[in-house]
């Protein structure tokens, strides 16, 4: 069997390292670590000028931002940001169709996907066309069934009900034969998408989207929900100037910010530019819990402090995203649209079931999928793809992930129903996924593909499998040229003494944390390790012991069966170094400071 769990990691920047960070060179779970690029001097000049810790400062540099873009980023404002939507190709005539059919009366379809950014950015246009007095009716495709985006037969049902217009969100882009379809039958069709594009574009009457090949937008960045937005803000304009609001402003488009927020963060897209001022925003508004489904998935969720990015990927946008993976794909749209407190939580207790349910269904999968990479010859391609009989569709995303964080490489899941396969991939930073997985489906290689640089979706016929294997693997591989080590880069060491409550709120200055702007990873050196059980689903929990006896609680989350949880489990008594992330532990009432352990190396 061979080794793959010490797989690549695609950094490219390794090679710039002077030295192993702490003489780290292989930690417990295979990477070398590496200090972070934050200049010492830069950092000490924006805290002398923004009145920062200089350990805020250090932050701030490691992730490139200098003394002209530091006040806007600790302080991120829409009216700064936020770009003039009508920038965006094809959003004048998106906008004028649609405020024609609200001021017609028409009937406004939303065709959205089944994850978060898909049921974010159809609650958001559902609450915007229903608040100016639109007709508006949602249709979320269910994932067995009908798949991912449009299709033709959705799309007359729409027509046949009565739909003048129909807005696709996040998905759409590559909807050629659908589309193609509407037209003919006289069904008007805007796209509204951030997936990659291809150099023809769909037959729609718009298509807005800031990854056209033709575009000239700097905001490739946004996810689908923020891309909706803009949407909206155009169409409010639209509506404003022709009088439609009569006297007054419209919608505060505003109190949506908390949706926004959700989608964006879920889908993981870079927390920079406007949407930094998004979810920062966002968070503001979600704290004030007026979104009765928002309110009522915080709860189901055991959220009780003020919601930040963390709480919204890995606790609320799951639960969001179960619905479409293993139970009722419009759970989460109808979540985020309704004002009901008493009908949210019923709606978000079944979302939490369904989440359960996942988690059982992706352990199993995630158990089969690991069984069979590792027992897969290695043939030197830097990707890890497996496809299995009976896998449930609705966690092959989350598996992909999953392997992807296992064995530090792209990584694809295929679930076969007969001689055809629908697959999902996850990729890792500085390799392409989308683009490659677009040039299968254009080599005929693939039956339908698409997707952006991080994530994939894809069905490929059973006698394609192994072409698509070394298709896929050799692109990844041309972009990878290359060695590539597996790093875990860190922004500074500290004692456990150190890892104090002031630290942590200061730290939080530099969120919201996500893809573009990692959260603070820090080194805890030459801890020991006085304490370690398994909590939960295979999570060990220690306590570290620092100078002068100081303590400071650490978990590591699903690494019961791995070499970090197996080395944490046997080491009471060492000391070790370990590496992770530092937050608030309010559980019970407390107010603590808790390690997130990402990795750790015995002391050399």
């Amino acid at each position: 069997m061979r080794d793959v769990s010490k797989g690549l990691s695609m950094s490219v920047t390794g090679a710039m390292a002077t030295g192993a960070f702490l003489g780290v060179e292989r930690s417990l779970t295979g990477r070398r670590w590496r200090l972070g690029c934050g200049d010492d001097r830069a950092a000490l000049a924006l805290s002398q000028r923004l009145g920062i810790p200089e350990v805020v400062g250090r932050v701030l540099t490691a992730r490139g931002i200098g003394l002209d873009e530091a006040e806007s980023f600790l302080n991120p404002t829409l009216r700064d940001l936020l770009p003039d939507p009508f920038h965006l190709r094809d959003m004048d005539a998106a906008v004028e169709r649609l405020a024609a059919a609200v001021r017609g009366g028409e009937l406004i379809a939303i065709w959205g996907d089944y994850d978060v950014d898909g049921a974010t950015s159809s609650a958001l246009l559902q609450r915007f066309f229903t608040a100016v007095g639109a007709r508006v009716r949602v249709y979320i495709p269910d994932r067995i069934r009908e798949g991912y985006g449009p299709n033709a037969a959705g799309l007359l049902r729409l027509k046949d009900e009565g739909a003048g217009v129909v807005v696709t969100v996040d998905c759409g882009i590559t909807a050629f034969e659908p589309l193609e379809v509407a037209r003919q039958a006289g069904l008007d069709v805007v796209v509204v998408d951030h997936h990659e594009a291809e150099a023809a574009l769909p037959p729609a009457i718009a298509v807005v989207n800031p990854n056209r090949l033709d575009e000239t937008s700097p905001h490739g960045h946004m996810a689908a929900v923020g891309v909706a937005f803009l949407v909206v803000v155009g169409i409010n304009r639209a509506l404003r100037e022709a009088g439609h609001y009569g006297n007054g402003k419209g919608p505060d488009l505003m109190q949506w910010l908390d949706i926004v927020a959700l989608g964006t963060v879920c889908d993981v897209v870079p927390l920079k530019g406007v949407n930094r001022a998004l979810v920062t925003q966002g968070l503001k508004v979600m704290a004030r819990r007026a979104n009765a489904g928002l309110a009522a998935l915080a709860d189901v969720g055991g959220v009780k402090e003020r919601p930040d990015a963390y709480h919204l990927g890995y606790i609320m946008g799951p639960r969001v995203n179960a619905g479409g993976r293993v139970g009722e794909a419009d759970l989460g749209t109808q979540l985020l649209s309704c004002d009901d407190p008493a009908q949210a939580m019923a709606i978000a207790q079944r979302l939490n079931d369904y989440n359960r349910e996942r988690q059982e269904i992706e352990a199993m999968v995630l158990l089969e999928a690991i069984e069979q990479a590792e027992s897969r010859p290695d043939d030197g391609l830097p990707l890890v793809l497996v496809a299995g009989d009976g896998w449930h569709p609705g966690v092959i995303g989350i598996v992909a992930g999953r392997l992807k964080e296992r064995y530090n490489r792209p990584a694809c899941v295929i679930a076969f129903e007969g001689d055809e396969g629908k697959g999902s991939g996850r990729s890792v930073s500085g390799l392409d996924l989308g683009s490659a997985v677009i040039a299968a489906r254009q080599a005929g290689i693939l039956v339908k593909g698409g997707g952006h640089a991080m994530a994939a979706g894809f069905t490929v016929s059973r006698d394609r499998l192994e072409d698509f294997r070394t298709f896929l693997g050799e692109r990844l591989a041309a972009q990878a040229a290359g060695e590539l080590v597996p790093e875990l880069e860190l922004d500074g060491a500290i004692d456990a003494g150190g890892a104090a409550l002031d630290l942590v709120e200061k730290l939080r200055q530099c969120g919201p944390f996500g893809s573009g702007n990692p959260e603070p990873r820090f080194a805890i050196t030459e801890a020991r390790l006085i304490k370690s059980d398994i909590v939960g689903s295979g999570h060990v929990r220690c306590v570290l012991a620092g100078q002068g006896n100081s303590r400071l609680k650490g978990i590591a989350f699903r690494a019961a069966d791995s070499d970090l949880g197996v080395a944490l489990l046997s080491g009471v008594g060492k000391s070790l170094h370990f590496a992770g992330c530092l937050r608030l532990d309010s559980w019970q009432g407390s107010n603590a400071v808790q390690l997130f352990i990402d990795d750790a190396s015995p002391v050399r």
